[in-house]
Order: C-alpha cells, then sequence, then structure tokens
C-alpha cells in the first residue's frame, strides 16, 4: 500500500499532520465496515485477533485496508484470559484502534477512562483528539464525539456488553 502502516503514518510528525479529521474518521469508518464484513458476511465468520495500527495499510487516498490475519495486538481481556476467540474480541481492539486513531498515539490511561465512562464532557472530549490537528467543525465534532461514546463501549470488560461491529458500521455510515 502506497502510504504503508496506519501506525508509521500516526507516528511521523509531517504524515500525521496529512490525517486531517475527515481523513481519520474515514479510516475508522472503513476498519468498522471491514471487520462488520469478517464477522458478519463470511463463511465461516473471520476473527481478525490483531486489529492494531500496524494492522491497518493506507493506500494513495488514505483508504484503510485491514491486514495481516491471526497474531495477537490490542487484545481483548477476555482472550488474554481464556484465549477463546470471539468476534468481540476484535470490537475491543477496535475501541484501542479508534482511540489511537482520533488521539494520534495510543494511550492506556485514557481506555480505563472510558471504559469507566458512560459520558463525556466537553472539556474531556478535547483530551482524546489529536493536538497536533486543530479543533474539529461542528459536523465532523458531532462523528467524532460519537466514535468517542462507541469506544468507551467497546471498551467495557463484559463482552456481551459491547456492541457488534455491524451496529458500529451502519451507524457510521450513516454520520
Amino acid at each position: 500500500m502506497e502510504r504503508g502502516s496506519l501506525s508509521n503514518v500516526l507516528s511521523n510528525e509531517v504524515e500525521s499532520k496529512k490525517l486531517d479529521w475527515l481523513k481519520r474518521v474515514n479510516i475508522i469508518k472503513g476498519v468498522a465496515y471491514a471487520l462488520s464484513y469478517m464477522h458478519l458476511d463470511c463463511s465461516p465468520p473471520i476473527v481478525h485477533r490483531d486489529i492494531s495500527s500496524s494492522n491497518v495499510l493506507l493506500d494513495s487516498e488514505y483508504e484503510a485496508r485491514v491486514s495481516d490475519f491471526g497474531t495477537y495486538g490490542y487484545v481483548a481481556p477476555e482472550l488474554a484470559y481464556t484465549m477463546k476467540v470471539m468476534p468481540m474480541c476484535d470490537v475491543y481492539s477496535f475501541g484501542v484502534l479508534a482511540l489511537e486513531i482520533i488521539k494520534g498515539k495510543h494511550l492506556e490511561e485514557y481506555i480505563t477512562v472510558l471504559a469507566n465512562s458512560s459520558t463525556i464532557d466537553p472539556v474531556q472530549f478535547s483530551d482524546f483528539l489529536d493536538e497536533c490537528l486543530p479543533y474539529p467543525e461542528d459536523e465532523v465534532k458531532e462523528v467524532l464525539d460519537f466514535i468517542i461514546k462507541v469506544e468507551s463501549f467497546c471498551l467495557v470488560e463484559a463482552p456481551k456488553s459491547r456492541p457488534t461491529m455491524q451496529f458500529i458500521s451502519h451507524k457510521l455510515s450513516t454520520m
């Protein structure tokens, strides 16, 4: 892929600034769609097990492509403890990845904050944004706010309480 991994783009100061809010939202939507497709439309369903910024490749137009199946990335707690593979493991990893895309880097402390909060107030909202980019416009801010709220549900400890990738992809496609 022309632009390489999302991880490399986010870690490069010059390249990461090219990832404006719309591009970041579209990357999140692309990954959500890919995971929804793998979980629902493949027979048998595919659980990726390694959703991370290193395994999302970007083409010349910053379209996301999910790659490198079967290794372990942002591992959901239940997978680490039980080694039971289920689609909700990918949902957890998607939540971590979406946070990394919005923040521009992976931050452990935000995972705990999101997993333990049901609402994000305006002061906290800005804490989740990449400081290298200007504050988002109203329309994009609304989508980012939704993504941050969904992330918090993706990161809950109980897998059955997480939304499905089909639900997430469908909601994002209407925004």
